[in-house]
């Protein structure tokens, strides 16, 4: 279970402290056993700091403290604060990343079954999409909905997600897209083969959720081959 440890303290020298901070980094560095770290400072109190530190299990957190260089910088962290740190232990129940939610919600409207969804749940309205097997890339909603027809009417498909990996304001998804060649598709008629492929997207949201930008790669040449595009080629 992931295990976040709150730390709260008052301090008039918070750039000592983070100078404090970068020296345990570099001396703990392949033993700390921390996986995120955040720090935040009070709007209306420009003297209350809270640290956030996000570990593994709670039992990584007590090793991590056990590292003779943690009680080294504790009490010279305590030196440079205006009163005694609290510390706060929290058991992570549930832990929700927005941005990857809507990442894969629009994956599930990409390919549910009957009319073309409206997106404007998932994107923004000017959304702006980079793939580079088109020409140029599109922009706005209409542009999404175009491109989602032509793939809708060419094949009843589905995405599996693999892993998703969120960092910021960007979430990136490795996929796996298998389809039945139903209609046509780029001049190809219907062959009724099954196919697949794989790729990745990173999607930039905004600050309300939804989505702004896309980038996709994926192997459009391994599927062009499965539909005998390419037979009688030399590759």
């Amino acid at each position: 279970m992931t295990f976040v440890q709150l730390i709260d303290c008052r301090t008039s020298r918070f750039d000592e402290m983070n100078r404090l901070m970068d020296t345990w980094v570099e001396q703990t560095k392949g033993k700390r056993t921390a996986t995120h770290n955040v720090i935040g400072k009070d709007r209306s109190d420009e003297s209350h700091f809270i640290e956030i530190v996000e570990f593994p299990s709670y039992e990584e957190a007590m090793r991590n403290s056990k590292l003779p260089e943690t009680d080294q910088i504790f009490q010279d962290m305590v030196a440079l604060c205006d009163e005694t740190p609290t510390f706060t232990d929290l058991d992570v129940v549930r832990d929700e990343q927005l941005y990857a939610a809507t990442a894969r919600r629009l994956f599930e409207r990409i390919a549910a079954p009957g009319d073309t969804p409206t997106f404007n749940d998932v994107l923004v309205e000017d959304y702006h999409d980079h793939d580079p097997a088109n020409p140029q890339d599109y922009i706005g909603l209409d542009g999404v909905r175009r491109e989602v027809e032509m793939w809708r009417g060419g094949f009843d498909f589905e995405f599996v997600i693999e892993d998703q990996m969120a960092q910021g304001d960007l979430v990136c998804t490795r996929w796996t897209w298998n389809g039945t060649h139903k209609g046509d598709f780029m001049g190809i008629p219907a062959t009724g083969r099954q196919v697949s492929m794989t790729g990745c997207t990173v999607h930039r949201c905004e600050p309300d959720g939804k989505i702004a930008e896309g980038w996709w790669q994926y192997d459009r040449l391994g599927l062009m081959d499965q539909l005998g595009a390419l037979d009688g080629l030399e590759m």
